[in-house]
């Protein structure tokens, strides 16, 4: 339908929630709470939408490699994955595509490949699938791939990932206390450490080679460390001049933020301490959250609580991080707990990854948007449950319950 009406559902306005009509014509809301015309969407007694924008998602990853060392087609992974997407309500989503120095499942050229694929499936694809390209700072074969990427139709995001320094951080050191990685004095471990091969166990899995094969590469990347800077510098330059959004991950430390900050990486995504987020709020960046903290009631690793960030107003996006349903799961769990208002809250998985990303033309139901839109059947003290996803005005998911 290229014009309808979804009437009577309790609509999810940018300032209030009201029952009314919303008007869709190609693709566009053109009018709210005027007489419908041509065919209607019955909304009684459903909940209407902005539908969620997704930042940073990898459960794609699962699609690909739903086993260790096991691999499909990247196309039947990848239209899975859209279908997934548009039955959660998700009608943008930025798969956070990680380049890494390792082989195995973020492999350069597995990343290059599925850069190819959604290119090629797009005319297929129900919903936006968007990239964010997550970038293993000490993975320079990267860079040439993601220079290329930058430029791509659907412009990427680009995040600044540091796992190498993770790794191999002093074992009196926590995931919370590092260092900013950059700092000369930044405390690493003896590679002749013994626990080493404990920390890097799960990595050396995914990359389908032994601990000792994985521990000798993770030595000789180690080695450019000197060169990290001005990589870095480089590809922030590149994807100032393609617009892209960056985003800073699991900053700790105020000279983390700063430092990608005065490179124009506004965003902090997932940051593991308080002093971070506090300076991204000052300095006017946008703060992102994982939806599946709020879902289990904290970080799995013991960084910050999503859901108390959020009561202090040091959050604006919830992303679905490595679980599609956790972003609809999340928002029902901050409204039980009254975290605050159903509006306040939408907005972290509408209007605030919008503005995050750039999206001026999608996140809110107001006359001019995106018809990006999703019908919940919500309950009193019951999950809910999406009845549809609406991509530009196209139906990208539908489902009648068996008891309707």
């Amino acid at each position: 339908m290229t014009s309808f009406a979804i009437e009577g559902a309790r609509v999810f306005l940018p300032d209030d929630i009201v029952e009314t009509t919303v008007q869709i014509d190609q693709g566009i809301i053109s009018a709210i709470g005027a007489q419908a015309d041509g065919p209607v969407v019955n909304g009684k007694g459903l909940v209407l939408a902005p539908a969620l924008i997704d930042v940073h998602g990898d459960a794609f990853e699962r699609q690909i490699m739903p086993r260790p060392g096991v691999f499909f087609p990247l196309d039947v992974a990848l239209l899975d994955t859209d279908r997934q997407l548009a039955a959660n309500g998700i009608a943008t989503a930025y798969h956070a595509l990680t380049f890494s120095w390792a082989p195995g499942l973020r492999a350069v050229d597995r990343s290059q490949a599925v850069i190819d694929a959604l290119a090629r499936l797009r005319p297929r694809l129900s919903v936006e699938n968007r990239l964010q390209l997550r970038w293993e700072t000490f993975a320079f074969e990267a860079v040439e791939v993601i220079e290329a990427a930058l430029a791509a139709e659907l412009t990427p995001s680009r995040a600044f990932n540091d796992h190498t320094s993770m790794s191999v951080r002093s074992f009196d050191v926590s995931l919370q206390t590092r260092a900013f990685e950059q700092d000369p004095e930044f405390a690493t471990a003896s590679f002749d450490d013994i626990r080493l091969k404990d920390r890097v166990a799960g990595d050396a899995r995914r990359a389908d080679v032994s601990v000792d094969a994985y521990l000798r590469l993770l030595r000789d990347v180690w080695d450019r460390r000197p060169e990290v800077d001005t990589t870095i510098r480089r590809l922030a330059e590149t994807a100032r001049r393609h617009g892209a959004p960056m985003l800073s991950h699991d900053d700790t430390q105020v000279a983390t933020r700063a430092y990608y900050n005065d490179l124009g990486a506004t965003v902090a995504e997932f940051p593991m301490t308080l002093e971070p987020a506090h300076y991204a709020r000052a300095h006017g960046g946008a703060i992102i959250f994982g939806a599946p903290n709020v879902v289990r009631g904290g970080s799995h690793i013991g960084s910050l609580s999503a859901s108390d960030m959020i009561e202090e107003g040091l959050c604006d996006a919830l992303a679905s991080d490595y679980f599609y349903p956790a972003m609809l799961t999340a928002i029902a769990r901050l409204d039980a707990e009254r975290r605050a208002t159903r509006s306040a809250l939408w907005s972290l998985v509408s209007a605030g990854p919008a503005r995050a990303m750039n999206l001026t033309d999608r996140g809110q139901i107001a006359v001019g948007q995106r018809a990006d839109l999703v019908l919940i059947d919500w309950p009193d003290d019951a999950p809910p449950v999406v009845r549809a996803t609406y991509s530009a005005g196209r139906t990208a998911f539908a489902s009648t319950p068996g008891g309707a």
